[in-house]
């Protein structure tokens, strides 16, 4: 899969070049006020397409946070798609512009469906940004038979959600899998097989803050 070694995640680099001949056009005709706002949003768009390492807690039965960010809701919720509508712990995680943009895989198990919804861009923070906006689904399931539900939602100015595996992909905690382009969130769903430890407004670092463990 793509981004797995390159600090910079290539689908930056279409902007980075557009910016940076912005940038070297301007300032090779003496437009320099014009050259210094390229070069700014040259550094900026590179910063927000980085794509650091990170290295995963020890442990299989850790769940780790698939996004770089802040936690927004912590708490119950039905779910129908892949649950039957059984109340199972969502734990969501919201992505500003400064925050890696890179996901990760949340625990080690196979991809076994994905889906795809067209949508709204509201507010990625919004509650209801979970059911209206676009978003992109990924459901693991374990070695033991956990079913964790993984879902991109774009946000206000986010309009690209990437996700490199296939239905039936083996994926390690803590791998990357996708991104999703300038502000967003993630939405984590698992069953009572997993113990809880995140909480309400704490910052998370991809694959390598732990949200829970499997009982």
């Amino acid at each position: 899969m793509k981004n797995q070694y390159q600090p910079v995640a290539v689908e930056g680099y279409p902007f980075i070049a557009l910016f940076a001949f912005c940038a070297l056009f301007c300032a090779a005709i003496g437009w320099h006020c014009l050259a210094t706002i390229g070069l700014c949003l040259t550094l900026f768009t590179v910063y927000f397409f980085r794509n650091p390492e990170r290295c995963p807690p020890e442990g299989d039965n850790a769940l780790v946070a698939p996004a770089d960010g802040k936690i927004i809701f912590v708490g119950k919720v039905p779910e129908d798609r892949y649950f039957s509508g059984q109340d199972v712990t969502k734990v969501s995680i919201f992505m500003n512009v400064f925050n890696v943009h890179v996901n990760r895989v949340p625990i080690s198990g196979k991809v076994i469906d994905q889906f795809y919804n067209r949508g709204r861009f509201l507010n990625a923070s919004l509650d209801k940004a979970s059911l209206e906006n676009e978003q992109s689904g990924l459901l693991l399931e374990t070695a033991s038979g956990v079913k964790v539900l993984c879902v991109q939602i774009a946000g206000l100015i986010a309009r690209r959600i990437v996700s490199y595996p296939d239905n039936g992909d083996s994926l390690l905690r803590g791998q990357r899998y996708g991104l999703i382009r300038f502000g967003s969130r993630v939405d984590l769903y698992f069953p009572e097989d997993v113990e809880v430890s995140a909480k309400l407004g704490d910052k998370t670092v991809a694959g390598e803050s732990v949200l829970g463990y499997l009982k």
